[in-house]
């Protein structure tokens, strides 16, 4: 007789949560006085960032993968994902002695392609998306007869997620609303399962990228209108699961959708308020709080930062463009008659103002102005608008003429 379908319960979330005791982590959910200043709320935040590897995915991996039977873990397992499923089912596939082929979209961040090898998985690019990924995914299972562990269409990977929900209101039992990113759905729908169990009142609330609003749209009845190059890769689904949405449709109040730089405010807002790493995914429930600050003033919100796999690379962008916008970064340009000691002139008037040169381009030979003239552009670090508005007149004043890049323009 064949064992019953499972079910997304909070009775089979319970069960889940004692299959992971004592092999996956019960991340902290502890309270963000700074992110609480930033946004007028008391922001608590569940750091699934401190999973071994960096995301919340190996709950639902673990709960799928210890449920297969003789016969599946010997024929081997396959996934598609952007990176974090990956991980988990590599990691876990690895410690349970099953092999495990991934299948990720070929501009997957290097970062969690080598992660994910580093776990032992074979790793095949295929697919500029998850959707493109699922069909090189689909025919690699056929030909090699794996089993495919769903990111979020599986009411394992669904309960496996699920047990955060219970984690929190445990902790923070005060807790008046929950935030959480949807890629697929099956996190927003395994926590919206147990919190609303434990505490029916509180307020479940989903958060999408702007340029990936599967779910919102679907809510609608409508298609949504997904693509774009998104920092928050680990939520950029364009379908929403078949067995996710109707239970976000029947327990979630609402999903926001958030833009590309409201999101790299909140990267940007972990790494320098927090000191911690959260990928685009895991920052978009803060991301959701500073679109919409109003929303979420005076109450208990609770922040799931769901992911921390971040490419270096892009983290860092990030931090410097948070400075441009905030004024910490200028550039100030213009076109000078070509003579000895011109360069040191405008250099001593900026350091004399407290301005840090953090680089200069000297082009002579520009077809933009004269022969006799040469254009000198310096980007300054700055402590704030004020400070910069001295540092520009000290440069006129010793003279000299200025030009405002773009973002620095109508500031002072």
């Amino acid at each position: 007789m064949d064992a019953p379908a499972p079910t997304i319960s909070p009775d089979a979330i319970r069960e889940a949560a004692a299959r992971l005791e004592g092999v996956v982590l019960k991340t902290p959910c502890l309270a963000a006085p700074r992110l609480s200043q930033l946004t007028g709320a008391n922001v608590f935040v569940k750091y699934e960032n401190m999973q071994p590897t960096a995301s919340f995915k190996e709950r639902g991996a673990y709960n799928k993968l210890v449920s297969l039977t003789a016969e599946e873990r010997a024929g081997g397992v396959i996934a598609m994902s952007a990176g974090n499923h990956a991980q988990a089912v590599a990691y876990h596939s690895a410690r349970l002695g099953i092999s495990s082929v991934i299948v990720m979209p070929e501009r997957t961040p290097f970062v969690k392609v080598a992660a994910t090898e580093g776990h032992g998985a074979r790793v095949v690019l295929a697919g500029e998306t998850i959707a493109e990924s699922a069909i090189a995914c689909a025919e690699i299972a056929s030909a090699e007869g794996r089993l495919l562990i769903h990111p979020y269409d599986d009411p394992r990977i669904v309960t496996g997620q699920g047990t955060i929900g219970f984690e929190m209101l445990a902790e923070v039992p005060d807790l008046d609303t929950i935030v959480v990113p949807i890629g697929g759905g099956g996190l927003i729908a395994g926590i919206a399962t147990a919190a609303k169990s434990v505490k029916p009142e509180v307020e479940i609330i989903g958060v999408e990228a702007a340029l990936f609003p599967s779910c919102h749209a679907a809510l609608r009845g409508e298609v949504g209108k997904c693509g774009g190059s998104t920092i928050a890769e680990g939520i950029a689904v364009k379908t929403i699961g078949k067995v996710t949405l109707p239970i976000i449709a029947e327990l979630v109040e609402d999903v926001i959708l958030v833009d590309e730089p409201t999101l790299e405010w909140a990267v940007n807002a972990y790494l320098t308020l927090q000191k911690t790493m959260a990928e685009g995914a895991g920052a978009a429930g803060l991301a959701a709080m500073l679109a919409q600050p109003e929303r979420f003033r005076g109450r208990n919100v609770g922040l799931v930062l769901c992911g921390g796999n971040i490419d270096p690379r892009i983290a860092a962008s990030i931090m410097v463009r948070e400075l441009t916008r905030a004024g910490r970064i200028i550039s100030i340009e213009s076109d000078y008659p070509d003579e000895p000691g011109l360069l040191a002139r405008i250099t001593s008037a900026i350091g004399g103002a407290g301005g840090n040169i953090l680089e200069v381009t000297h082009n002579r030979l520009a077809l933009t102005h004269l022969a006799r003239e040469t254009s000198i552009r310096l980007t300054i670090e700055t402590r704030d608008d004020a400070h910069a508005e001295r540092i520009v007149e000290a440069v006129r004043a010793a003279g000299l003429t200025v030009r405002l890049s773009e973002h620095v323009e109508g500031r002072f």
